[in-house]
């Protein structure tokens, strides 16, 4: 009998978590290239979004209880941002790629630069504000 792995997808980190949107299109998918380029140099740990998406508990706890969360959204839909929201997790830094003059175009058209470009933001702090908890197009 097969035994079927266990998914961790970011539970159980202390530190920085980083939840890129993965999306299909160029930017979306430079979220997920600069997350794990941003794990690999030690800055955070990748999560999976779709398991926050649907509301895991151990999950959503680590996120809860992790020193900072780090969103990186490929365009303006801002969709890892408004699933974070929706578990109740805010984030401390929010990054979108297209901000940072990315043009969103088809899956696989991004250079080597352009994950750089995505990771030196979140390093430099790109995105952090004084108050991410409301949601892209809320008015008062």
């Amino acid at each position: 009998m097969t035994k079927i792995p266990t998914c961790t997808c970011g539970e159980n980190e202390p530190g920085r978590i980083i939840f890129p949107c993965a999306g299909q299109a160029n930017t979306g998918q430079l979220s997920n290239l600069a997350a794990v380029e941003l794990t690999e140099e030690g800055y955070g740990s990748i999560a999976c979004v779709a398991k926050l998406a649907i509301g895991d508990e151990g999950l959503v706890k680590s996120a809860m209880n992790a020193d900072e969360v780090v969103v990186i959204d490929g365009c303006p839909l801002q969709c890892a941002k408004k699933i974070a929201l929706a578990q109740g997790v805010v984030p401390a830094q929010h990054v979108i790629v297209t901000d940072l003059g990315i043009g969103k175009g088809p899956s696989k058209s991004y250079t080597p630069d352009d994950i750089e470009t995505v990771v030196s933001a979140c390093w430099r702090g790109v995105g952090k504000s004084a108050d991410l908890s409301d949601p892209p197009g809320r008015q008062e």
